[in-house]
């Protein structure tokens, strides 16, 4: 099994702006080795969301909204465990004195 091939983000924007000068994708795709598919799904992607489009790593961005709303469920599980963790104390310490 070969290794999954990586593309700058500057590689992407350039192959997007020569796929909306050129009529025939197929034929940029076969020229730079690259699959047809992964054109579409960089126009796609970027048409949706220019500025987020491509944030590298493979991680994708988040907008301030998501990373708050990621942040809140992280802290909730959390403070489940914390709870959790203290009601079990609780019945040990509990028993103990009875």
């Amino acid at each position: 099994m070969s290794k999954r091939q990586t593309y700058s983000k500057q590689f992407k924007l350039d192959v997007i702006q020569q796929s909306y000068q050129r009529d025939n994708i197929r034929e940029l795709a076969d020229e730079l080795g690259i699959d047809p598919g992964l054109i579409y799904a960089w126009r796609s992607k970027y048409k949706q969301q220019p500025q987020q489009a491509f944030p590298g790593k493979g991680i994708p961005s988040q907008t301030p909204e998501e990373k708050e709303l990621a942040e809140l469920k992280k802290e909730l599980a959390d403070v489940r465990i914390e709870r959790d963790i203290l009601k079990k104390a609780m019945g040990i310490f509990t028993k103990k004195n009875r």
